[in-house]
């Protein structure tokens, strides 16, 4: 039988660590310290330093550290502080849980009366050609962690170049689980959020902000309108120290935050960038998350029982790789319907792969690859770079193994 994976981790947040992480070699001399002490700051800004120049974020782009929320929290901050500006309608492309969440948001929290839904089903994307990013603030999570679909890698063609034509509108992106893993086109994107637990490893409740010049203008705009007061915005999601004038405290961009950040989780963020920048930067972290799907495209081929949710290979994502898992000798039919074939329905699919899932992890080969709760039943295997790509051949192998077993068992 094939060896097991040296790692089980393929969860798909908090992700895997980079490969010979040891807590041991996390610097503590931080720690019990103030977060404010010079030598802390120093530390925030070699974070924030290194990940722009990983990332390749533009010089006139602005990078903030907001601990408390994770990415969940920085992109709640930017809908809250820059979204639904007077005569800018917004948009939400929906394909996944999360974009679906912030579409939530912008209709039953923010309230915001001009909200459009581009949406698609599971393992699709939205018609990009509909979308009219010029005018109307466009909300959208560039890799669907809970479909495995991503925006493919053509430097997005629907949203504007910048210039005179780009018109007042923003480009709101989510890319909690592209940072690092796709090539992202700064130039196009105007409120960009990320967290350290997903591409690198790193642990929760701390988000990343990367707001352009015009996001900064949107902000102001937002306060001279009396919009920011008007919402009565949470400390802990309030971008500007003046809500009147809209200002961002300069010390945000100089590892100052909101909130108080964990100085071994920033520690821990720090090592997870030295290791990428001995891996070849972003290039290197590209090329390991697609060896990463490539082992599984090559196991999935030929396997007329296992599939992708996402159809199209240009969409389909390296990171959090979902799987559907078919075959069990049944016609499936809805939830709550009549049975049909050898009496396969939904719910007996579900609780076969949740017996999948247990066996592997019990058998310590895979944890945490069930599906998202809210995803079609199947299987979400993380494939981030800090996944070893010979784990992941050593894995395939034995999912099959698991199918097998739980097939031969139940039925």
């Amino acid at each position: 039988m094939t060896p097991k994976p040296s790692s089980p981790h393929f969860s798909s947040g908090p992700t895997k660590k980079r490969p010979g992480y040891s807590l041991g070699n996390i610097p503590i001399n931080t720690l019990g310290r103030s977060h404010r002490s010079p030598e802390c700051l120093a530390r925030i800004r070699l974070a924030l330093d290194l990940t722009r120049d990983i990332l390749g974020i533009p010089v006139d782009y602005r990078l903030a550290l907001l601990p408390g929320g994770g990415d969940t929290g920085a992109y709640e901050a930017s809908l809250w502080s820059l979204v639904g500006a007077e005569g800018v309608p917004v948009e939400a492309l929906v394909w996944d849980a999360f974009s679906s969440g912030w579409h939530d948001d912008l209709v039953n929290q923010l309230r915001i009366k001009k909200v459009r839904e581009n949406s698609a089903p599971y393992g699709e994307l939205p018609d990009l050609s509909r979308v009219n990013a010029k005018d109307h603030d466009v909300c959208f999570v560039w890799n669907g962690t809970t479909s495995g679909v991503c925006l493919p890698d053509d430097g997005a063609p629907w949203i504007p170049s910048p210039g005179p034509g780009r018109g007042r509108g923003l480009t709101v992106c989510d890319a909690t689980s592209a940072c690092f893993c796709m090539r992202l086109p700064w130039d196009k994107l105007d409120v960009t959020t990320f967290s350290w637990q997903k591409a690198l490893g790193g642990e929760g409740a701390h988000g990343m902000m990367v707001l352009s010049p015009r996001a900064l203008a949107r902000l102001e705009d937002n306060a001279q309108s009396g919009l920011l007061s008007s919402r009565q915005i949470p400390k802990l999601l309030r971008l500007a120290g003046d809500v009147k004038t809209g200002l961002v405290p300069d010390g945000l961009w100089e590892g100052s935050t909101i909130n108080t950040p964990s100085m071994l989780c920033l520690e821990d963020y720090l090592d997870a960038l030295s290791w990428v920048q001995r891996e070849g930067g972003l290039d290197g972290m590209i090329a390991r998350s697609r060896a990463n799907l490539a082992a599984v495209e090559e196991f999935v081929e030929g396997r007329p029982w296992l599939s992708f949710l996402a159809k199209d290979k240009r969409t389909r994502s390296s990171t959090s790789i979902c799987l559907e898992v078919g075959g069990w000798g049944g016609h499936v039919v809805g939830e709550g319907g009549r049975e049909g074939g050898n009496g396969y329905s939904k719910k007996k699919v579900a609780e076969q792969l949740k017996t999948m899932v247990r066996l592997l992890e019990e058998e310590d080969l895979a944890y945490d690859i069930a599906s998202y709760r809210d995803a079609p039943s199947g299987l979400r295997v993380w494939g981030g770079p800090t996944v070893e790509r010979e784990d992941v051949e050593r894995l395939m192998p034995w999912i099959a193994w698991a199918y097998e077993h739980v097939k031969a068992t139940t039925t």
